[in-house]
């Protein structure tokens, strides 16, 4: 059975605009094939905590003999990087908050990219842990900098889950959302459409 894990990071939860065309993306996904698990996790609601010393340093020598507080910050690693591991298809959404990608969704990934179990480091360099996954992006923005020198986002992402072994990347980009309705509008039709191309 293949396993979809979706990813959203909103503030806005299911009413923002990328939720909505990652619910609509996953649907898709569903409805194409049956034999499927789906795991979906809201980033608006089921927070995960900021990284902080002691955390990184348990995520180095994943001791038992570690404060619980701590021990129970190891734990949601672990099963994080355990979803991640399981899923053959990856949906993220990534809305730009400030030009940069959600505090939610940044705590994802500083509790999945982790050497030892996502990646190692070498004489020869860092080297990928995961297996390549199918991985849609939905970007959002109020204004139009996505997909330009001006995106932080876009090369970030590409640098970091890269560097764990997710290279399949196909962007979704949804500009324009507080320049009218009628470029909003225009834009999402536009993504609605194109997620009707993708090959699931």
């Amino acid at each position: 059975m293949k396993t979809l894990l979706q990813i959203n990071s909103s503030m806005k939860g299911e009413s923002s605009q990328s939720s909505k065309l990652a619910n609509d993306l996953s649907d898709r996904i569903l409805s194409h094939l049956s034999d499927i698990k789906h795991i979906k996790r809201d980033l608006s609601k089921d927070e995960i905590p900021h990284l902080d010393e002691e955390t990184f340093q348990s995520f180095q020598d994943d001791l038992t003999d570690i404060a619980s507080g701590v021990n129970d910050k190891l734990t949601i690693s672990n099963d994080l990087i355990e979803e991640l591991e399981s899923a053959d298809i990856l949906i993220i959404t990534a809305p730009m908050y400030n030009f940069m990608l959600p505090s939610t969704l940044k705590s994802w990934i500083d509790f999945v990219v982790r050497a030892g179990r996502t990646f190692q480091f070498t004489e020869a360099g860092p080297e990928s842990l995961l297996s390549n996954k199918d991985t849609y992006i939905i970007m959002t923005q109020g204004g139009m900098s996505l997909g330009t020198s001006d995106d932080f986002m876009t090369p970030y992402l590409k640098q970091i889950l890269g560097l764990i072994g997710l290279h399949n990347i196909q962007f979704v980009y949804v500009q324009g959302l507080a320049m009218g309705d009628d470029i909003a509008n225009k834009n999402i039709e536009a993504a609605y459409d194109e997620i009707v191309t993708f090959q699931v």
